[in-house]
């Protein structure tokens, strides 16, 4: 059973790598240059454990508490594994963060790049961090408006954090591809390398405008029972 467990995520990853590699080459892109995160939000450690014995090292997750009740056992299995915050962070949890996690890809405001600062000079900790966009507009939706980017992309050069690049969650059951170009467009106005955006269902349209991390679920882990 737990070879065949095994087996399957093995398969998946190897498929999800696979067209992963398709879509970079027809956009002319290095495929090792684009990070998978397995997105493994509310998913267990049983069902985690066979994708890190697959070799898979980047995960991603959206609450600090929950991440904090599996990962300190998961990486006992593999010291390189490199955890991602994708999920909104409270400006009152920027120093468990800090602690958790390696890389923060929702830093969407100055009240937060404030905290994060700090947090990151108290610990020693200067984690890459993405600058989540609300890419469209949405109200409902976390992330930095568009116009107010070049204010927070000061501060978080005044508080000293690393920004890694940036992120969005384009509009759902609309075409991603207009978004995922405006937020490349974004990154080099700004002079800035990474971009986090694609998930399962869009990821190979985000390879192809130039995502540098995408954000992986249920195509990795199957889909929730």
């Amino acid at each position: 059973m737990q070879e065949a467990i095994r087996e399957t995520a093995q398969s998946r990853l190897n498929e999800i790598t696979a067209q992963m590699s398709a879509a970079a080459k027809l956009a002319t892109r290095v495929p090792a240059d684009i990070t998978l995160i397995a997105v493994s939000k509310t998913r267990s450690i049983g069902e985690i454990e066979p994708l890190i014995r697959a070799g898979h090292q980047s995960y991603g997750e959206n609450r600090i508490q929950e991440a904090q009740t599996k990962w300190p056992e998961l990486k006992k299995l593999d010291a390189g594994i490199v955890l991602h915050l994708i999920g909104q962070l409270q400006s009152n949890k920027a120093a468990e963060a800090v602690s958790m996690f390696d890389v923060i890809h929702s830093l969407d405001r100055l009240s937060l790049a404030t905290a994060l600062g700090k947090a990151m000079r108290d610990q020693g900790r200067f984690l890459p961090c993405f600058i989540q966009v609300n890419i469209g507009a949405e109200p409902q939706k976390g992330g930095c408006a568009i116009e107010a980017l070049p204010e927070l992309l000061a501060a978080t050069k005044a508080e000293n954090i690393p920004v890694a690049g940036l992120m969005c969650l384009p509009p759902a059951d609309i075409e991603p591809a207009p978004y995922f170009a405006l937020l490349a467009e974004l990154s080099a106005r700004y002079g800035l390398d990474g971009l986090s955006m694609g998930m399962s269902g869009d990821y190979q349209t985000a390879i192809m405008l130039g995502a540098t991390h995408i954000r992986v679920g249920s195509a990795l882990f199957g889909e929730r029972g």
